[in-house]
């Protein structure tokens, strides 16, 4: 009997094991492939010419490769869509977390995740053909392939996502914390953000992480919206491209398998990797620091 039960601990174990070294197995294949398919890239491009140039045009007849347009698309879009979703996301957490009454929290919550599970394609034209117009009332210069709209559009997005998390992180607050605030005479709105927020800030920086992350891997949104222009500005008023649409817009099929252009992609896959691998590991160590504080 007991063999047989170790034998059953033994089997759990290792389907256990495989499937945890199977998440790192797929991440160091994608970083592999990546750096390989794009060995033959920076052996024909200066890496310096690709990190310091300021035009993008590589299936031009006369290519330009500087990949500090993408990077401007990429962060500029990323900006205005933390700069709503962001605020909104910590609002909303606090809302549910404090203040709304168990049924609205409890119909609520699943009505705003919701937001996450409508297809992207959707976002991105209703940014092109809702928001855009909507805003070209109130700022005539806007042109109709623009970041702001699909900006405004992802931050929208990943609400969910922010206020989801940081809800969960407030509610994980001891209650006795909450109650030694009350006890002292403290309103609600003041135990929320002078003791609450505070102590479920690891978590809320978490949540942070994860939407800046989601924002700048997001693609059919800016693909239909931002026009697909490498621009190198950090003019939310006009189009832009970012690396996740570049990157779609060369997949399609047109450019030949092998050449430098299609290998294009992957040199800016691995920029974007390591623009998000940055913003993991600020996430990783800024909860440590704030659970060690706290």
């Amino acid at each position: 009997m007991k063999k047989k039960f170790r034998v059953k601990e033994f089997l759990i174990e290792a389907v256990l094991f495989l499937s945890a070294a199977s998440s790192i197995f797929i991440t160091l294949s994608i970083v592999i492939i990546l750096f390989y398919e794009s060995y033959g890239f920076f052996k024909k491009v200066p890496i310096i010419e690709f990190l310091t140039g300021t035009q993008w045009t590589p299936l031009f007849a006369e290519p330009k490769f500087g990949v500090l347009p993408l990077v401007a698309g990429t962060l500029l879009t990323t900006a205005i869509a933390v700069s709503v979703a962001l605020p909104l996301g910590l609002i909303a957490a606090i809302y549910l977390s404090e203040y709304a009454p168990h049924k609205v929290r409890e119909t609520v919550k699943p009505i705003l995740e919701l937001l996450a599970a409508v297809p992207t394609v959707v976002y991105g034209y209703f940014a092109l053909l809702f928001l855009t117009p909507i805003l070209q009332k109130f700022i005539p210069n806007l042109s109709g392939f623009n970041a702001l709209s699909p900006g405004i559009i992802m931050g929208i997005m990943i609400i969910p996502y922010v206020s989801s998390v940081s809800e969960d992180a407030m509610r994980a607050v001891p209650m006795h914390i909450k109650e030694g605030s009350y006890a002292m005479g403290a309103t609600r709105l003041q135990t929320a953000l002078k003791v609450i927020i505070p102590a479920a800030f690891s978590g809320i920086a978490a949540a942070f992480i994860i939407g800046i992350s989601r924002a700048i891997g997001e693609t059919m949104v800016v693909a239909i919206a931002a026009g697909m222009m490498p621009n190198f500005t950090f003019n939310p008023l006009e189009p832009v491209q970012t690396f996740t649409s570049y990157i779609v817009m060369v997949s399609l099929g047109d450019v030949p398998h092998g050449t430098l252009e299609y290998k294009t992609i992957f040199a800016a896959g691995i920029v974007l990797f390591f623009m998000t691998l940055f913003f993991n590991i600020l996430g990783f160590f800024l909860r440590s620091k704030l659970r060690e504080k706290y």
